[in-house]
């Protein structure tokens, strides 16, 4: 099952690269995940919570601009890819190698999945906005169910 998951939070990684991350720090801060003696205990802290949950929505509000860029071009492909190969470690401290793969496979899977399916949902609803933001929801209640159930 903890592999499923792993591969699961990269996959949300390729559709908001921070997402996974925030909801990964907000799980060890409510006790839902125990990263305290890990090297990542950090994120269990109210501080830690607060930046990534900050970067998280950042990346939603830019991801709504028409200057981001496509989320294939190298570097945002590769952020994802980083990403999800430390939240799937997260997920997997005892064996962070393999959850690390896993998130990254889960990454690539994501990023061009989730492309495509966001480029489907706004042809059909006429704009892009709309689907953006059904892509925003997934991948929060998505993250949140992941840690959860982690």
């Amino acid at each position: 099952m903890l592999y499923l998951l792993a591969i699961l939070i990269g996959v949300v990684a390729g559709l908001r690269a921070a997402t996974p991350i925030a909801a990964i720090s907000w799980a060890a801060w409510l006790g839902w995940i125990d990263l305290s003696a890990t090297p990542a205990a950090f994120l269990g802290n109210i501080i830690a919570v607060i930046i990534v949950t900050l970067l998280a929505i950042a990346e939603l509000v830019t991801d709504q601009l028409p200057a981001t860029p496509s989320r294939k071009v190298p570097m945002q492909f590769g952020t994802r890819i980083v990403l999800g190969a430390i939240a799937g470690a997260l997920l997997m401290p005892a064996d962070w190698i393999i959850g690390g793969i896993l998130g990254a496979v889960g990454a690539v899977i994501g990023t061009l999945l989730g492309a495509e399916a966001r480029a489907r949902l706004a042809r059909a609803l006429g704009r892009d906005l709309p689907a953006a933001l059904i892509e925003d929801a997934v991948a929060i209640v998505a993250a949140i169910v992941i840690v959860y159930l982690a």
